[in-house]
């Protein structure tokens, strides 16, 4: 479940909420909650971070009824990568950001923050001191050139869900198809290691369907 903020009626309300854990229980269904993607924890304006922190709180109190799997969280980072003092100080605003959704009362067990354009390194001292889970996507590190084996066998321990899609021409959320055989063959290594959740991030089912197809055909394979 993927939402949006700035819309005041973006939400579910708290009937719909109650209708979906009640279609869990029927359907055997689970859920994972994609939180908003256009709030910023590393904002300049302390308003909006204070905001976001509002925001993340709000989302995560409504959907506690559904016992995500994960609660995903984007830290996204748009300066130079190579501007060290630019780094430290977007990494100190998000500190403060999850120190601040600690003293509301969210835990870092209830969060997962995602893998995105740069090297996880950049968040692992909020990952050990916040006790925060990973949600490695990737599709993001493969098209990124990160090398997805070294990422897991890192960071296996703390991942609580996969994100999994294909890349093309600089294009992400693809067919899963749209991977090459190694690609492909590193992906399942990772998976038959993994025994949480994973979740095909397309959002089509002209995308859906044969990303299930070509994930069938290789897992047999690979048996």
């Amino acid at each position: 479940m993927l939402f949006e903020s700035i819309s005041k009626d973006s939400l579910p309300s708290k009937s719909v909420i109650k209708e979906l854990a009640a279609l869990s229980k029927e359907f055997d269904l689970s859920y994972n909650i994609h939180l908003p993607i256009d709030i910023y924890l590393s904002d300049h304006d302390p308003s909006k971070r204070h905001n976001a922190v509002e925001t993340i709180k709000r989302v995560i109190d409504l959907t506690l009824p559904l016992s995500p799997s994960a609660s995903i969280l984007h830290l996204p980072y748009n300066e130079d990568p190579g501007n060290e003092e630019s780094v430290s100080l977007w990494q100190e605003r998000i500190y403060q950001g999850f120190e601040q959704l600690s003293a509301s009362g969210i835990g870092g067990e209830l969060l997962s923050i995602e893998t995105l354009t740069y090297q996880v390194e950049w968040i692992g001292a909020f990952i050990k001191d916040f006790n925060l889970s990973v949600c490695i996507d990737l599709g993001h590190l493969i098209m990124h050139g990160f090398d997805i084996k070294a990422v897991f066998n890192k960071y296996s321990e703390q991942t609580s869900i996969i994100h999994l899609h294909g890349v093309e021409n600089g294009q992400d959320h693809r067919s899963l198809d749209r991977l090459s055989k190694k690609e492909m063959d590193h992906v399942i290594d990772i998976l038959t290691g993994f025994m949480g959740v994973v979740s095909l991030e397309v959002f089509s089912f002209k995308d859906l369907d044969p990303s299930l197809k070509f994930l069938e055909q290789c897992w047999q394979r690979y048996e």
